[in-house]
């Protein structure tokens, strides 16, 4: 299926090379997704409560931004988040955002289904609400996932979960790590964001390969320090 809006940023993951299969190879024979780490499971719960706690004044501030400029610019108004279905350990999850574009973007039909589709428009700059705009640079329509890390769908550090088609292409072209790792809200890749690394799958078939070599405590600390890099790029407002 393909729509006038898709991007070709919107899913820059590559093949992965003869040279990662070779690396790899202990990865690529794998089968279903991997055991949940006891220290890596409990961090995640205790950040998405706390975080979402603490983002409830900014939800509730973005909520009155889309209140008024609906109000202002009737066009713009619409309901605050939406959901399309996603790709996490191999299983279908849906993905919630908060909405960035018009709702005369929207291909209603498709939102029905949970189609990435219905909402790819927001790739183009003239589909955007004003409050998306700002939304989209410091990455706060992702927020509402955190409570997809809450309720186990999702964590906080692993390969970003695709569209189901994205996912099917990612797959064909080899790639396994989304079939094997719940998907997160950051990665070894997507904190690459901004750069010639991004899509550069490597960086997922690294992190697997240290969930499995490192102890529970250990692939904590990974988790924290890429949170940590993560954390950077999204103060520093490089959403696109």
């Amino acid at each position: 299926m393909t729509n006038k809006w898709e991007p070709g940023e919107a899913f820059p993951y590559k093949a992965p090379s003869d040279e990662i299969r070779e690396k790899y190879a202990h990865i690529f024979e794998l089968e279903g997704p991997l055991k949940n780490r006891v220290f890596k499971t409990v961090f995640d719960k205790v950040v998405a409560v706390c975080l979402l706690v603490a983002a409830a004044p900014v939800l509730l501030l973005v909520k009155i931004a889309y209140l008024i400029e609906g109000w202002m610019t009737p066009e713009n108004a619409g309901p605050m988040f939406f959901h399309y279905n996603a790709i996490s350990a191999g299983e279908i999850i849906p993905k919630y955002k908060i909405r960035l574009i018009k709702i005369k973007y929207i291909d209603q039909e498709a939102a029905k289904r949970g189609d990435w589709h219905a909402f790819s428009a927001e790739w183009t700059e003239e589909s955007r609400t004003r409050v998306g705009h700002f939304v989209k640079r410091f990455y706060l329509d992702e927020l509402p996932q955190f409570y997809s890390v809450l309720i186990g769908d999702m964590s906080i550090v692993g390969p970003r979960p695709l569209a189901v088609h994205h996912y099917e292409r990612d797959l064909a072209q080899g790639n396994v790590t989304r079939s094997l790792l719940k998907g997160g809200l950051l990665g070894l890749g997507h904190v690459n964001k901004g750069t010639v690394e991004m899509g550069n799958p490597v960086y997922e078939y690294e992190y697997i390969d240290q969930y499995l070599k490192r102890s529970s405590l250990g692939l904590l600390w990974l988790d924290i320090k890429i949170i940590g890099r993560g954390t950077k790029v999204m103060v520093k407002g490089q959403g696109l």
